[in-house]
C-alpha cells in the first residue's frame, strides 16, 4: 500500500486510556497485555483539517484475534492472521471537520490467552499533517503530564494595588463537573496555594500549602532554617510536609463539599518584620454557616504581602485526563493595609507547558454570568488563546462582610 506524504506516530503511552476494564492499564510502552474482552482502548489526536485518515496499528496481535476499530460512526472489523503481525492496516475513514479524533479499539474474540499488545497508532492521509496535536514522545515525562491534561490559570490584575493583606474568592463547581483528580485552586499567591480537591470516590479535601524558599522536590532535604513552620491549625485539619512539585508545608481538611454549591476562601499574608511572613487560610462552607481556620504557616526568608494572585484548575490523576471538568471563580476582592476592599475585575488566561507545547489543546477560560471560568481535559475542540485577558463588572453590592477580629484562631 502506498504511503501518504505525511505520517504521524501516536504512542498510546501518552494519548490513550483503557475503559471498561480493571486489569488493563496504559504504561509507557502502551498496552502490553490486552486480555479482557471488555476493554476498550480510546486514543485521541487533534487534526487541523478534514480529509481522509488511514490507520495502522503498531503492536503484535495474536493469530485469530478479531478487533473493531471505531472512528465516529464508522466501525471496521479486522481478524489477524499470521501475515498481519507487523503494523497491520486497520482501515480508512473520512474526517469531515478539524478537531479531536477519538480512535477506539475493542475486541470481539481471541483464540489465545491475550489479544496481544499495542504500542501506538500510525496515521496518514489527506487529513494528517505536522500540525496535528498529541503527545509525541516521553521526553520530560510527558506521557505522564500529557495524560493528566493541561492545567489552566487565571492571573488577577492587581498592579495598581500595594500591600495586599487579604484575598477573598468564591468557587462553584457545577454539578457533574467534580471529576476525580480535580484541584479547583481558589487563592493562589507567589508562595503557595489554597483550594479544594476531589481525592477519591469517598474523600474530598480543602488544601492549603506554602512552598519553602529552598528549591527542592524533597522536603527532607530542606535546611532547618528554611523550613515552613506551622503556627496553628483548625479543628480536624491535618498538617505536615509535601514534595514532588516543590516542597514545603501542607495542610488539609477532609470535607465533603458538594458540586453546585458556592464556597468561600479567605487568605491573609502578613510580614512579621523579622524576615518571615505568616500566611493564614480560612474556609467558609454554607453548610456550616461560619468561617473555619485551615492553618497558619510561617515562611522564612520572606517579607512580603500577597502578590501574584491567581486561581487554577488542574487534574492530578492521569487516569481521568480524558474527562472534562469546569469551575467558576467569582466575586474576587482584596483588602490592603491602607484599609478598604477593592474588587478584582481583570484576569489573564495562561496554561502550563503541556498546553504551550501543543500536546493538549483541550483547555479554555472566559467569563460567564459575571464570573470567570476555567475548563480543561476531555478532548473538547474549542480552546482559548493563551495570554487572553478577561474582564467582569465589579460586584460592589457583594463586598465581603468579614469582621477580621472575629475569625477563628483554632
Amino acid at each position: 500500500m502506498a504511503q501518504d506524504s505525511t505520517r504521524i506516530y501516536v504512542p498510546l503511552g501518552g494519548n490513550a486510556w483503557v475503559e471498561s476494564a480493571d486489569t488493563e492499564k496504559i504504561g509507557e510502552s502502551g498496552l502490553t497485555h490486552w486480555q479482557s474482552q471488555k476493554a476498550r482502548i480510546t486514543s485521541y489526536v487533534r487534526l487541523a483539517k478534514s480529509g481522509k485518515v488511514k490507520v495502522f496499528l503498531d503492536g503484535e496481535m495474536t493469530e485469530g484475534s478479531t478487533i473493531k476499530t471505531t472512528i465516529g460512526r464508522k466501525t471496521i472489523t479486522q481478524t489477524f492472521d499470521q501475515a498481519d503481525i507487523s503494523t497491520p492496516y486497520l482501515g480508512e475513514w473520512q474526517i469531515d471537520r478539524a478537531g479531536y479524533l477519538k480512535i477506539e479499539l475493542s475486541d470481539l474474540k481471541k483464540q489465545a490467552e491475550a489479544f496481544g499488545q499495542v504500542r501506538g497508532l500510525i496515521l496518514e492521509g489527506s487529513a494528517v499533517d505536522d500540525s496535528a496535536a498529541f503527545v509525541r514522545n516521553n521526553e520530560g515525562n510527558y506521557f505522564y503530564w500529557g495524560r493528566r491534561g493541561p492545567s489552566v490559570h487565571l492571573n488577577y490584575h492587581t498592579d495598581p494595588l500595594a500591600e495586599i493583606e487579604w484575598f477573598y474568592n468564591e468557587v462553584t463547581v457545577p454539578e457533574g463537573q467534580d471529576v476525580l483528580g480535580s484541584y479547583f485552586m481558589a487563592n493562589g499567591f507567589a508562595e503557595g496555594y489554597f483550594g479544594m480537591q476531589v481525592n477519591s470516590d469517598t474523600e474530598r479535601r480543602v488544601l492549603f500549602s506554602v512552598w519553602s524558599p529552598f528549591k527542592t522536590d524533597d522536603p527532607k532535604s530542606i535546611p532547618e532554617s528554611q523550613r515552613i513552620t506551622l503556627l496553628k491549625r483548625g479543628k480536624g485539619v491535618y498538617a505536615g510536609e509535601f514534595g514532588n512539585e516543590g516542597a514545603g508545608g501542607q495542610s488539609y481538611l477532609k470535607y465533603s463539599w458538594r458540586a453546585g454549591q458556592t464556597y468561600r476562601f479567605l487568605l491573609r499574608g502578613q510580614p512579621s518584620g523579622d524576615s518571615t511572613t505568616t500566611y493564614t487560610a480560612y474556609f467558609f462552607a454554607p453548610e456550616a454557616g461560619d468561617w473555619q481556620l485551615i492553618a497558619s504557616f510561617k515562611r522564612p526568608k520572606t517579607s512580603t504581602h500577597l502578590k501574584r494572585l491567581h486561581s487554577f484548575l488542574e487534574n492530578f490523576l492521569p487516569e481521568t485526563g480524558n474527562v472534562s471538568r469546569r469551575v467558576y471563580f467569582g466575586n474576587q476582592w482584596v483588602y490592603t493595609t491602607s484599609g478598604g476592599w477593592t474588587s478584582l475585575t481583570k484576569a489573564k488566561f495562561t496554561a502550563d507547558a503541556t498546553a504551550r507545547k501543543g500536546y493538549r489543546l483541550d483547555y479554555s477560560g472566559g467569563v460567564e454570568n459575571g464570573q470567570f471560568y476555567l475548563k480543561n481535559c476531555g478532548f473538547f475542540d474549542e480552546h482559548t488563546t493563551i495570554g487572553q485577558e478577561f474582564q467582569i463588572k465589579s460586584h460592589d453590592n457583594q463586598r465581603p462582610g468579614i469582621d477580621f477580629s472575629n475569625l477563628p484562631s483554632h
